[in-house]
C-alpha cells in the first residue's frame, strides 16, 4: 500500500485536496471515482515525506519537427506488437530491440533505434517516445507516461491501439466518401480546358468563312477560348500563387482558425465536419480519461488534438474554468459550442463517476452519423457532378455546332 495526494472536485463543483491509501495509482483513481469526484491531479508521496508528481503532458514541440517519423498503420501494429511483448513480461528495452529488427520500413527502424539508445541512457519509455515527435504525437506520449505510473503498460497500449484503430476507420470513410467528387471535378476541369484550349479554337475560322452572324453563346465560348490561349500561363500562375497563398495563410494562427469557422459553416460539409470533430473530442477524452490521466491534462491533451481551432477554443476556455472549481460541464455549456446532448451527457457522467463511460457512448454515437452523412453526402454529390460536367460539356458542344447546324438549315430551306 502506498500513499498519493490527490487534488479533486465533488458534484458541486468544489476543489477538495487529501491524501488516500492504495496499492498503486490506478487504484487511487479507482477509489476516488468511487467517491464520485473528477479528479483533477494524483501524486504518489515518497518515502521522505515528498510528493513525486506524475506529468503527463507532453514537453514543448517545436513547429517544425525533426526525427524519424512512422506511417499510421504502422504505428497501430507497433503498438499491439508492444502491448503484446510487455503482457508476457519480456523486458522494455528488448521488445523494441526486437521491434526495430523486424521492421519494414526505414523510419521504424530508426525510431525503434533512437527509443533503444534513450532506454539504455536511463530515461523511461515515455521521455524516449518525447524525442520522437514526428512518430508519437502528444496523445501517445501521455498515455504511455500513465501506463508507467500506474503499472498497466500492456493495457494502456491495447486501449492505444484500439483508439488509432478507431480514429483511422474515420478518417478512411471521410477520403473515401471524398477520392469520387476530388476525382470527377478534375477530370470535368480538365476535360473543359482541352475543349476550350485544344479544340473550340479549330471551329474559328470555320465561323468566320461562314460570314453569319453567330449566336451569343458561340461567341461568349469563342471570347474565352481565345483569352484563354492568350494568357494561359497567367491563369495558371494566378491560381498555383492562389492555393500556394491559401496554404500559407491556413498555417497561421489566424488562417487556421478563419478555415476552421468557415468549414463548419458551409452548408453539407460543415455539419459533417463538426460531427467528426465531436467524435474525435470524444473518443480523445474518454481514452485518456480510462487510462487514467488526470483532467486537467486530458483537457490541454483534447484541445491540442481536436483538429479544429474552435472545438480547442471552447476546450482552453472550459479548462479554464474546470481549474477554478467548476464543474466541465457548465462551461463547455457556455460555449454554445458543443450540442446540448453531449453537454447534459457529460454532466451526468460528472455526477455518477461514468465520464469515460459516456463520453464512449457519444464517441460511437457521433462515429454512426458520420458514416449516415458521408453516404447520404455521396449519393447527392453524384448527380450534382454529373449534371455540371453536363452543363459545361455541352454548352461548349452546343456553342460549336449551333451555328453549323443553323448554315445548314438556312442552305436547306434555300
Amino acid at each position: 500500500m502506498g500513499s498519493f495526494k490527490y487534488a479533486a472536485k465533488k458534484a458541486g463543483g468544489q476543489t477538495v485536496e487529501g491524501t488516500i491509501q492504495a496499492e498503486d495509482k490506478t487504484g487511487a483513481l479507482a477509489e476516488l471515482r468511487k467517491q464520485n469526484l473528477v479528479v483533477l491531479n494524483v501524486e504518489a508521496v515518497s518515502s521522505k515525506g515528498g510528493a513525486k508528481s506524475f506529468k503527463f503532458g507532453a514537453k514543448g514541440r517545436k513547429f517544425f519537427q525533426s526525427g524519424p517519423s512512422i506511417d499510421r498503420n504502422e504505428l497501430v501494429l507497433f503498438t499491439r506488437q508492444l502491448a503484446t511483448m510487455v503482457a508476457s513480461g519480456l523486458a522494455l528495452l528488448e521488445a523494441i530491440d526486437v521491434l526495430g529488427e523486424q521492421a519494414d520500413s526505414k523510419g521504424m527502424r530508426q525510431t525503434c533505434q533512437k527509443l533503444g539508445a534513450e532506454l539504455r541512457g536511463g530515461s523511461d519509455l515515455s521521455s524516449a517516445m518525447d524525442t520522437c515527435p514526428r512518430a508519437f504525437n502528444p496523445l501517445y506520449v501521455s498515455m504511455v507516461r500513465a501506463g508507467e505510473a500506474s503499472g498497466q503498460m500492456d493495457i494502456i497500449l491495447e486501449r492505444l491501439a484500439d483508439y488509432q484503430e478507431a480514429s483511422q476507420a474515420l478518417t478512411r470513410e471521410i477520403r473515401s466518401a471524398m477520392t469520387y467528387p476530388v476525382i470527377s471535378l478534375t477530370l470535368v476541369l480538365g476535360i473543359t480546358a482541352f475543349l476550350m484550349i485544344g479544340v473550340v479554337p479549330t471551329f474559328k475560322s470555320v465561323f468566320e468563312g461562314l460570314g453569319a452572324k453567330l449566336p451569343a453563346i458561340t461567341e461568349f465560348v469563342l471570347a474565352t477560348s481565345d483569352f484563354l490561349r492568350a494568357h494561359w500561363f497567367l491563369m495558371g500562375s494566378a491560381f498555383a500563387g492562389s492555393i500556394f497563398g491559401l496554404m500559407m495563410f491556413k498555417k497561421t494562427r489566424v488562417g487556421s482558425h478563419w478555415f476552421d469557422v468557415l468549414t463548419l459553416k458551409i452548408p453539407v460539409f460543415g455539419p459533417l465536419a463538426r460531427k467528426v470533430a465531436l467524435a474525435r473530442f470524444s473518443r480523445t477524452f474518454a481514452t485518456l480519461i480510462r487510462s487514467g490521466v488526470p483532467i486537467m491534462a486530458t483537457l490541454e491533451i483534447v484541445s491540442n488534438t481536436a483538429g479544429n481551432s474552435v472545438i480547442s477554443n471552447a476546450v482552453d476556455a472550459s479548462r479554464e474554468s474546470v481549474k477554478n472549481g467548476q464543474l466541465l460541464s457548465d462551461p463547455l455549456a457556455r460555449t454554445k459550442v458543443f450540442p446540448s446532448m453531449v453537454v447534459r451527457m457529460i454532466a451526468i457522467g460528472e455526477k455518477t463517476g461514468s465520464l469515460e463511460a459516456l463520453l464512449e457512448k457519444i464517441a460511437e454515437f457521433y462515429d454512426a452519423q458520420v458514416k449516415a452523412s458521408i453516404k447520404a453526402m455521396t449519393s447527392l454529390i453524384e448527380p450534382i457532378l454529373i449534371t455540371f460536367m453536363g452543363v459545361i460539356v455541352g454548352g461548349v458542344v452546343l456553342s460549336v455546332f449551333l451555328p453549323i447546324l443553323d448554315v445548314v438549315g438556312k442552305l436547306g430551306g434555300g
